[in-house]
This record gives structure tokens, C-alpha cells and sequence, in this order.
């Protein structure tokens, strides 16, 4: 028979055991979050808040300072930058820099909540045309016009293509440069999830890109594939136009090498520009 001690005891053990499976747990999930697509997919997707790229792409090698010929005969190396080879079809971006405008608030309600708005990127690829939803996600479509209004987005850079698993072009971070890291900026403000009933996303769909639910800010991906992903990131308009255009810097893989990294096409959005109807 278990004496009162005993099972005193291991109802103590139990709990504790429950705490360290919920601190490994939570733990888990802060990793998770520091992704903007989600650690759940097969392969790592749209990294950021935190680091570009989640597969490794630009993780430092610690393992080397471990080795007795790094620490007997440390040599400083110049880090290797890939070479970008010319992507047909893709010119020099236009002159001029982000603005990287910030502000407190997510900006007050001005568009139609029952209109579409039509924009057009104007990238040095190609031009690419979207249909923003009001009606299913206002906010979204609110924030996105705001900024494009701003000329937030004018010579930002697409900074992360996947080829592997999910087929998407993100782009809207004003820090992000043609190989540095980027996925962390962002406008200031963040604001709430829309759509994700029922959400999926096939080619053509136009959606937010996040670091956790209701971290929406200005990034944003372009689906030229259909692809699969938990329905976690409000989808807020289509692509009209400009499909091939998406396709063709997807075609010419990464600058890394990888399913994912840098397009290798410097891919720029010259000027963004949005209107009703």
C-alpha cells in the first residue's frame, strides 16, 4: 500500500514534471513565433522577427572555434558573398532608397470596406497587378493602401524567395538589403489577423506575412505556386496580373543556392501604388 509520504511525493514529482513539459513546450512555441510563416512546415517558410532565414542560410559556424587547428591558428576570412548572375527580363532597380517612415498607430479606417482597391508594383523585373479584398479584410487593406500612399514601399526590396515546399515571394521590410538579412521591419504599428476562415492559399493569392497571430506590419507574399500552409496569415487580395513575372524570378532560383533565400533577381519594388475600383 502507498503511504500518504509516498504519494505525497509523487504527486510533487508529477508536478514538476508537468511544469518542465510546459516550460518545454512554451519554449518551443517562442521559436516558432520567431517565424513568419511557421516552424510547422516541411520546409522552413518566411522567416523573420528575428532572422531571415530559418533553414540556416546564414547561421554562423560555432562548431569550428571548437576545432584545436581554429584555436591554435585563427585566420580572419572575408565572409563569401554569393555571385548574382543577370536574370533575364530583370533591369537595375530605379534610383532612390526606402523612406522608412514609422508610425505609433495603425492608421485610421479610410478605405470603402465594400470596395476593391487595384494595385500595381512596379518591380525592376516586370510590373505585377493585385486586387485587394476590403470586404474580407479591411484592416489589411486599409494598412497596405496607407503605406502605399506613404510610398512606404517605393525601393524596398523582395528580400526571400522559397522554391521548395511552398512557393512564395515576400516582400514589404524597408531594412532589407539585396544580400543582407531582412524580415524583422516594419512600420511601427501591428495589427490584428482577417480572413484565416477557411483561409488557403493557391497561386495568385496576395497575403500577410507575420511573426505570431496579430503581428501584422507591412510584409507581405506573393503565392506563384499553390501552396500549403496553415491558414495563419490573413489573405487579402489576388494577383490580376504579372503571374509570369513571379514565375520567371522563381525560375532563377536563390542567390544562396537553397529552396530559400535571396531571389536571385534583385528584385525591387520600384514604386507600389494603389486606388478604388
Amino acid at each position: 500500500m502507498v503511504s500518504s509520504e509516498q504519494r505525497r511525493r509523487q504527486l510533487a514529482r508529477d508536478k514538476y514534471e508537468r511544469q518542465m513539459e510546459r516550460r518545454v513546450a512554451m519554449a518551443a512555441a517562442r521559436k516558432r513565433r520567431n517565424t513568419i510563416l511557421g516552424a510547422s512546415l516541411a520546409v522552413v517558410v518566411l522567416a523573420g522577427g528575428g532572422t531571415l532565414f530559418a533553414t540556416g542560410a546564414f547561421d554562423s559556424d560555432d562548431k569550428k572555434k571548437d576545432s584545436p587547428t581554429a584555436q591554435a591558428a585563427p585566420t580572419p576570412t572575408e565572409p563569401t558573398v554569393p555571385t548574382r548572375k543577370p536574370v533575364e527580363g530583370c533591369g537595375e532597380p530605379a534610383a532612390g532608397a526606402p523612406n522608412g517612415k514609422q508610425w505609433q498607430a495603425e492608421p485610421a479606417m479610410a478605405v470603402d470596406a465594400k470596395a476593391t482597391y487595384a494595385v500595381t508594383l512596379d518591380t525592376n523585373c516586370g510590373k505585377v497587378t493585385l486586387s485587394l479584398d476590403a470586404a474580407k479584410a479591411p484592416h489589411t487593406v486599409n494598412s497596405f493602401t496607407f503605406l502605399a500612399g506613404e510610398k512606404y514601399f517605393d525601393h524596398t526590396k523582395c528580400h526571400r524567395l522559397t522554391t521548395e515546399g511552398i512557393y512564395v515571394l515576400q516582400c514589404g521590410d524597408p531594412t532589407a538589403s539585396a544580400t543582407a538579412p531582412g524580415g524583422t521591419g516594419g512600420p511601427g504599428y501591428k495589427f490584428a489577423d482577417e480572413n484565416l476562415t477557411g483561409a488557403a492559399y493557391p497561386a495568385g493569392t496576395v497575403a500577410m506575412a507575420n511573426a505570431g497571430p496579430g503581428t501584422n506590419g507591412s510584409q507581405f507574399f506573393l503565392v506563384y505556386k499553390d501552396t500549403q500552409l496553415p491558414p495563419n496569415y490573413t489573405p487579402f487580395g489576388t494577383i490580376t496580373g504579372g503571374l509570369d513575372v513571379l514565375q520567371k524570378i522563381a525560375a532563377a532560383g536563390t542567390l544562396e543556392g537553397g529552396g530559400d533565400g535571396h531571389p536571385m533577381a534583385d528584385v525591387t519594388l520600384n514604386s507600389v501604388t494603389a486606388a478604388k475600383g
